[in-house]
């Protein structure tokens, strides 16, 4: 299986990237990480980039404030690409969630929620675009489905000792 590249744009990003890597593990995909930005790096950027497309199938971009990363690395490769807004500004990432969302026609990224959240979506669609090619992979995201429907049902059951009907 070709492998996914993660980006962030700081080293204070990596603890939010955690719930990303441990769900890519979770799913068997191989993953490499790299912190760069797309401000202060922006050839270094650009060199891995020169490379994406043959090493990778998709990329995952995590950058806040102005959050140019995955709109930078969008424009010079074809494969998916998937912003994570994080809320690191004065803004609560709604400045991120922007500048990661509204990118021009034929550079697309697609932009998953902020946050942890958001870094565990982005690494689910991962799985679910490189599924396509890999029958194995769409089991695995079967099952993920079918543990979250579960967890929800006993917690469903467990919350019915909190009700009152006189």
């Amino acid at each position: 299986m070709k492998k996914v590249a993660v980006f962030m744009g700081s080293k204070s990003d990596l603890e939010l990237m955690k719930s990303c890597f441990d769900t890519l593990k979770k799913f068997e995909i191989p993953f490499d990480v790299y912190i760069l930005s797309a401000h202060r790096t922006p050839d270094e950027v650009a060199e891995v980039c020169k490379t994406a497309d043959e090493n990778y199938r998709v990329i995952i971009a995590a950058a806040g404030f102005a959050a140019h990363l995955a709109g930078t690395i969008a424009g010079k490769v074809t494969i998916p690409v998937i912003g994570i807004p994080v809320d690191n500004s004065s803004f609560k990432g709604f400045d991120s969630l922007l500048s990661t969302v509204q990118m021009p026609p034929g550079v697309p990224v697609a932009t998953v929620t902020t946050g942890k959240a958001g870094a565990t979506n982005a690494a689910v669609l991962a799985a679910q675009i490189l599924s396509v090619g890999y029958p194995e992979l769409r089991e695995k995201l079967k099952a993920y489905k079918k543990e979250m429907k579960e967890k929800v049902l006993k917690a469903n059951e467990e919350a019915k000792a909190y009700s009152y009907n006189p």
